[in-house]
């Protein structure tokens, strides 16, 4: 990924781009599917973990990724595509594969939004699939 394109992208969500931060970013940006701290860490494996969980607090914080509790323990961080909050688009349907543990982004599959009673106001929703991934029923 260019370099420029994640500096614009944190300068816009009002992060300030160091160096780890925009290593970070692209990591993320560059990844076709969500990652958790552990997975940054394995492709950045010349930062420490407490750069990387900085980072990905700073960006939750400003809108630049949104969180997502597979149920695993382990939340995995997406790159939000709205220009100032994550937008319902970014709260699309995610797929948990229960052999190789990866979280699947299924952007096409939009998620049921729930009509509320008065007076509450949604925040984000988390909604997982879980089963087998194309390449884990093929070797099976």
């Amino acid at each position: 990924m260019d370099n420029q394109k994640c500096i614009e992208r944190l300068e816009k969500k009002g992060v300030r781009a160091t160096s780890i931060r925009i290593l970070v970013l692209d990591a993320l940006m560059s990844s076709p599917r969500a990652m958790s701290l552990s997975d940054l860490e394995t492709v950045l494996d010349t930062v420490d973990k407490s750069s990387i969980f900085r980072s990905l607090e700073a960006f939750e914080k400003h809108h630049v990724v949104h969180s997502i509790d597979d149920g695993t323990g382990s939340v995995k961080y997406e790159v939000c595509e709205g220009e100032d909050e994550c937008t319902l688009s970014d709260m699309h349907t995610h797929f948990y594969c229960e052999k190789c543990h990866k979280t699947f982004c299924l952007k096409d599959i939009t998620v049921p939004v729930v009509p509320l009673p008065e007076g509450f106001e949604t925040r984000s929703i988390n909604y997982i699939i879980k089963g087998t991934c194309p390449s884990c029923r093929n070797k099976a």
